[in-house]
């Protein structure tokens, strides 16, 4: 049960060269910039006017970050 806990919990943050802590930051911070650009495509639905580039910037700052993650 331990080996089995320890590979759900570590063996991915460590297949992109990190720690779990580490890993939870980066994904913690990713997830909430999504979040904020869903939410802002969400707004520009209803009003065309608004955020008219907000999720698109947002997606082409964190695809490179993730790109080429683990390929090492």
């Amino acid at each position: 049960m331990k080996r089995t806990l320890d590979a759900a919990l570590f063996d991915h943050p460590a297949s992109v060269g990190e720690s779990y802590p580490e890993h939870f930051m980066f994904a913690s911070r990713f997830g909430l910039k999504l979040i904020g650009a869903g939410l802002a495509a969400m707004v520009h639905g209803i009003l065309p006017c608004a955020f008219e580039k907000t999720a698109s910037s947002v997606i082409k700052e964190l695809y490179p970050k993730v790109a080429n993650r683990g390929d090492q």
